[in-house]
């Protein structure tokens, strides 16, 4: 006699994991950072960590740094501002393009800027590579009304070139770091 044959729900069986929410990236990658921090620290024999502003290194580099860094915080509060605002107005285009600008001058300027590996280039380059490439992609998703390729490419470039990079400026040692916290 056949054993009878037991059909369960597509929905019940699942061969791949279901995809990971941001906010477990984004807590996994802050873990992260947090624990390559904590080592570097504890390699330096753990110096005392206080907030306190000395932008003497920044006034005294080169005017490169000084564009590149200019560039950045110009890019980090106006991507702010449109990823917060109204989208598809005049004013998230003029400030759409204005980033863009300000993007592609901190990418750019990071060639000029070497130093986390002597005077290579830095897995860091890599990421203004894309972003000189991904900013016309999202450009051409605007102007086409492709506005899901438009986002993506945009808010990609604004976490991978703003948080993602500017989050490794704040390490133990480098230039932010002792701007904002070093003693």
């Amino acid at each position: 006699m056949k054993s009878p044959s037991i059909a369960l729900p597509s929905e019940l069986i699942r061969l791949s994991p279901g995809r990971i929410s941001n906010r477990t990236i984004i807590l996994v990658a802050l873990g992260i950072y947090a624990l390559v921090s904590w080592m570097i620290l504890n390699g330096a024999d753990n110096p005392p960590i206080r907030f306190r502003f000395d932008a003497t290194r920044l006034v005294e580099a080169s005017l490169v740094l000084k564009l590149h860094v200019g560039g950045a915080l110009a890019a980090f509060g106006i991507g702010t501002a449109l990823l917060m605002g109204v989208k598809g107005r005049g004013l998230h285009k003029r400030l759409g393009y204005t980033w863009v600008v300000a993007m592609a001058v901190t990418a750019i300027s990071s060639f000029f800027l070497t130093g986390l590996n002597g005077n290579q280039f830095s897995w860091i380059h890599g990421l203004s590579a894309w972003a000189l490439i991904g900013l016309p992609m999202g450009i051409a998703g605007a102007r086409r009304k492709d506005i899901a390729r438009h986002r993506k490419h945009m808010t990609g470039m604004f976490t991978g070139g703003m948080l993602v990079a500017g989050l490794f400026t704040f390490l133990p040692g480098r230039m932010m770091w002792s701007i904002f916290f070093a003693a």
